[in-house]
């Protein structure tokens, strides 16, 4: 197989390794590529030497004099290389950081202004203060615990939350309540990130069952009421495709052409690669490493948005318990899907849909996805079996890892 890597020199051989060690031949390696260095370079001790770049050493035991003149010979005759074909091709640039709950990376591939980058990184900073949860310094946080209520219990909120909340209303009325953004009081009791996840006393989920009901959220623009004392909101299936849109807006009014945002597997592609070409997204498998991938689409400009049993589970008692739960009844869903796909032109429309389509299962969730323009998906089985929506390999090209 032949493989196009971005970059030169030893950020090539980087891209190779992680691409031949994860058969993920997708332009994700390059943007895993910073987070994979420490693997990388364990695996290049093992030879006796240790390349460097940046923090990465060339050093051979027997030969450092040697090793020191050739890389001095090398770096003069790489820059003369680079710097002629620069005008041509440059290396992208890329920020990673731990935020949202998760690792998100972002590459542009058509600039070289590191300002771009610090700049979405603060972005996803403050929408992180609108949006979380659990941080008591945000505005969700506050407005579920009724500090930005009146005397009336009516809350107003910010546009961003405003926007965010209507979201979810849509797809809980979509759904029909199999996806429910007011499903706060159920998931606080669950604990699927600190590895030490149990399940939670049955009369505690039966309790907080009874306060999941998107019908009992009014919104009138900026004014939310809660029609249940005790209810609260969790827009965690929305919010990270919803920050992806405004970080798409911002690139693009920062004159970026060419770049993916990827934030934890919620990917939202800005056009496409400068020399023209759709890049290439890779779709995980499940319950595998988050680098190895079972299928690759080729993508410019939409979003490609994954909701899966495998992103966030524990296991207890010999029964696997995962983070998307059922508003019903307040425990996992067990529907025989191990992920859903979705490919839209908004990176919100794919996270709602996603939840939604998985909740809704392998038939309804097919049934929907259909009934809608400009979106496209692919369910996974718990057979390993892929199905798709109609038309998708008329409309999105996909290709196959072995």
């Amino acid at each position: 197989m032949n493989f196009d890597f971005p970059g030169s020199g030893l950020k090539r051989l980087y891209l190779k390794i992680i691409l031949e060690q994860t058969e993920k031949d997708c332009d994700q390696a390059e943007t895993c590529y910073n987070s994979m260095r420490i693997i990388i370079l364990m695996k290049l001790i093992k030879t006796d030497s240790i390349l460097r770049k940046g923090d990465f050493m060339i050093k051979s035991k027997r030969y450092i004099l040697f090793s020191v003149l050739a890389v001095a010979v090398a770096a003069v005759v790489f820059g003369v290389v680079y710097f002629r074909r620069q005008p041509q091709e440059q290396d992208p640039i890329t920020a990673t950081a731990l935020k949202l709950n998760t690792v998100i990376t972002i590459t542009i591939y058509d600039s070289q202004d590191q300002s771009i980058l610090d700049d979405a990184m603060a972005l996803c900073d403050e929408y992180e203060q609108i949006f979380s949860r659990t941080s008591e310094d945000s505005e969700l946080y506050q407005l579920n615990a009724g500090e930005l209520a009146d005397a009336d219990g009516i809350s107003t909120v910010s546009d961003s939350l405003s926007d965010l909340i209507a979201t979810g209303l849509s797809y809980a009325a979509l759904s029909e309540g199999a996806f429910d953004i007011s499903i706060a009081p159920v998931s606080s009791l669950w604990d699927f990130t600190s590895g030490e996840g149990t399940v939670p006393d049955q009369e505690e989920v039966e309790a907080a069952v009874e306060l999941v009901d998107y019908r009992q959220v009014f919104q009138d623009g900026n004014q939310i009421h809660f029609g249940m004392d005790g209810m609260e909101l969790d827009l965690g299936a929305v919010a990270k495709g919803y920050i992806a849109d405004r970080l798409k807006e911002f690139l693009v009014s920062r004159g970026v052409e060419s770049a993916i945002i990827d934030l934890g597997g919620n990917v939202l592609c800005v056009g496409e690669r400068p020399d023209g070409t759709p890049f290439r997204i890779g779709i995980q498998r499940p319950f595998a490493d988050r680098n190895e991938t079972l299928a690759a689409v080729e993508i410019s400009g939409k979003s490609v948005v994954s909701s899966g049993i495998y992103e966030r589970y524990f296991e207890q008692d010999g029964v696997l318990y995962h983070h998307i739960l059922n508003p019903k009844t307040g425990y996992p869903y067990d529907n025989g899907l191990t992920s859903v796909t979705i490919i839209s032109e908004q990176s919100v429309d794919g996270d709602g849909l996603s939840t939604t389509a998985f909740a809704l299962g392998l038939e309804k969730g097919l049934e929907l996805i259909n009934s809608l323009p400009d979106v496209q998906a692919i369910f996974i089985t718990e057979d390993g079996e892929l199905h798709f929506s109609e038309n998708f390999e008329d409309e999105v090209s996909i290709s196959y890892m072995e």
